[in-house]
Formats: C-alpha cells, structure tokens, sequence
C-alpha cells in the first residue's frame, strides 16, 4: 500500500504493530458509524432502493410457495458470487450438477453448490440466531470444506495478516491490508452491535455499511467476499424487508467488479462513503427490479401451462413446478422429485415436450444422461439462450 494514497481518516488508517513480527503498514477502520451525513443524491438513491425492494417484498408476499421460484435465482446469485472470486462454470452446468445424485467431481461446481449450502444454512438459522460470529463462522465451514480453500481453516478466524492485490503481489505490493488479526475480536464485536442493536437507519444504509466493514476486517483467511455478500440478504431477512434471500445482487457487483472492489477501496483512502452506498443503493434497485421482474413473468408461465393441462389426467401439470425449481432437468431428477418410476418421468417429459414446454438438450455429465431444458423459463430467468450459454 502507498501511504499517499490514503488522504482521509474518516473510515481509518494506515497504522503498524509495534514489536511485532509484523512490521507492514495495515489499515485499521474505525468503528461503524451510527449516524451519517449524506448527500442528497445518496439519500435519493437509497430511497429509490427502498422502494424497489418493497415491490420485490410485496410479490413475494401473493406467491403461495415462494420456494418453487427460488432454485435458479438461487444458484445465480451463488454463481455471480463464486465467479467474482474466480470461479469458472456456467449456469447450465450448476442447473445440471443439482441433477446428479451423486457426488459433484468438477472443482468449480463443487464451490457452487457449497454456496448454495450456505444460503440453504443461513436461511434455516436467521430464524433463530443473530448476525453473529457463531452464524458467519458457521456459513464459513460450510462454504469452504471440501474444495479449494479448505487448507485455510475452515469456520475460523485468521490467526496470521492477509493482503490483497494480484495472484503474485506480496505485502510490499499489495493494494490492500486489511488489520491485524490480533484487532479482529475489537473490530468483530462493534461489527455485530452495528447489525444487531436496534437502529433508525434505513435497512439498505445498514446493508452497505455492514459488507463494507465486513471486507475491511477481511475475518477469514478465505472466502471473504462471499461470506460478505451472502450477508446482505441475511441482513435484509433480519431487517424484515426480505422473507426470502430472494435479491440477486452478486450478479451487479460481478457486471460491475471493477467498481465494486474500487468504490470500496475508496473508502478506505479516501472516505467516500456517498459514492459507495450510492454504488451498493443501485445494485439493490437494479437487481429487487429484475428479482420482480422475471418472478412475474415465471408466474405467469406458471399459470399458463396450468390452463393448458387443465382436466388432463396425468401428472403433467405437477411438472410444471419441477421446472421452475430447475429448468434443466432429467428424468432420474422428475423421478426422485414426484416420486414416479423412470418409464413415468420418461412420459411426462415427452408430453411436457408436446406442449412446448421442454426440449432435449443432448447429454450431460457421468453416464452421459440426457438432460431437458424448459427455454421459456430458462429464458425468463437468464435473458440469455440455453444453446448460446452452452457454446460459450
């Protein structure tokens, strides 16, 4: 890090640890403020933000199983999130390993589905833990055992200094160093006041704030960026503004990783917090309007392959909820979801491919199964086409 560049000390700075077998400069924050002035154009923002998450809160609220529409919004938001860290695999490789019933071999789909054992963790325990230590060591553990990463202690605190900057950057090139782990149990516990104590300050103010601090302390030796953006929606479901980790959000911060890891860097040298929650107010606008979005256009395909199948005697139309859970799909996966034997699922398939619903497409993963894909809720889920996805 270069000293000159680190003009504010509104947010922190850079300091050492004397007799210390650590001699580099870390920053070190200050605590979450409780108050902030913002501007005009911040407050704005956060309204706009505000207004969109209670439009995706209300549709959320008239579905009668918001759990059938989670499944791809999910493995999105998993994806975006492990794709900024690195990650390299595709949406219709993830769709397809939820498939499989048996253990996932490819590296990178391992990580992702790990991700998505965290939200499914995290969703369980909000109801009943705080925003605590406990409750992001826990998603820690889970996230990172079992594929890259595990060697870096899985579900615990660092107990050595960590920086960042490129594959190859050492302390004395690093962008960023974040404190001293010896400062983690002070900087942690103002961290769970701030999320946990009763505030005014609007939800997605607290959300911004939260992650920022969060990738500040930098608590693991790994996974921190996901853990911080897993938190936001936890932190919205606390709040009570979300039932459901229903905002995608990830998928902006990865469309715009730049200015995601620089709005944030800023901060810390040069205090602007207006430009990073205006920054984190947009993704949230953004991604609750798109969030709302495609769960209209998913109901109503919902309710019109219901009309088509009205009166009709087979279990056609339980189908249709298989497919906007996972809108690739095989028929060992419609045989363990509607409990039917294989030559059943087989049928039900090529009726729901009379109807337009679904189409082959081609074969995938061990044993070569032939894998379905719905490219109307496909479509409605990604804006992309299945073929050009799986081309690329």
């Amino acid at each position: 890090m270069r000293p000159s560049d680190f003009t504010s000390d509104r947010f922190g700075s850079l300091t050492t640890k004397p007799n210390s077998a650590w001699h580099h400069a870390y920053f070190m924050p200050v605590s979450i403020p409780r108050e902030l002035s913002l501007d005009p154009e911040t407050v704005a923002a956060l309204s706009r933000a505000d207004i969109a998450l209670g439009r995706l809160s209300g549709l959320a609220t008239v579905i009668d199983n918001p759990a059938l529409l989670l499944g791809p919004a999910l493995a999105q938001e998993a994806l975006a999130s492990s794709r900024i860290e690195g990650t390299e695999a595709s949406l219709s490789e993830v769709l397809s390993a939820e498939n499989e019933d048996v253990p996932i071999e490819n590296e990178n789909l391992r990580e992702v589905a790990n991700y998505l054992r965290a939200i499914e963790q995290g969703t369980e325990l909000i109801a009943s833990w705080p925003l605590t230590l406990r409750f992001f060591c826990a998603l820690h553990e889970t996230l990172l055992t079992g594929v890259r990463g595990e060697e870096k202690s899985p579900g615990e605190l660092r107990r050595s200094p960590v920086w960042i900057g490129s594959p190859n950057a050492r302390p004395e090139t690093a962008r960023f160093i974040p404190p001293h782990q010896d400062d983690l149990g002070e900087l942690l516990a103002d961290w769970e006041r701030f999320v946990n104590d009763p505030s005014t300050m609007p939800s997605v103010l607290r959300g911004a704030l939260m992650h920022y601090q969060f990738e500040t302390i930098h608590p693991f030796l790994d996974g921190n960026g996901r853990i911080g953006r897993l938190l936001i929606g936890f932190e919205l479901m606390r709040d009570d503004v979300l039932s459901a980790p229903i905002l995608h959000i990830s998928g902006y911060f990865e469309a715009n990783r730049n200015q995601y890891y620089d709005r944030l860097q800023a901060v810390r040298e040069r205090g602007e917090i207006d430009e990073w929650v205006q920054f984190f107010a947009a993704a949230v606008e953004h991604q609750a309007n798109e969030s709302a979005g495609r769960i209209r256009t998913l109901l109503d395909i919902r309710e019109r392959y219901r009309a088509n199948v009205r009166g009709d005697r087979s279990q056609v139309a339980d189908l249709i909820d298989v497919l906007l859970e996972n809108p690739v799909i095989t028929v060992s996966a419609v045989v363990r979801a509607l409990s039917v034997t294989q030559p059943t699922a087989s049928n039900l398939l090529r009726r729901a491919e009379g109807l337009g619903w679904v189409r082959s497409a081609g074969r995938w993963g061990r044993g070569g199964k032939e894998r379905w894909v719905a490219s109307e809720i496909w479509q409605a889920v990604t804006r992309t086409d299945f073929d050009e996805e799986v081309a690329r």
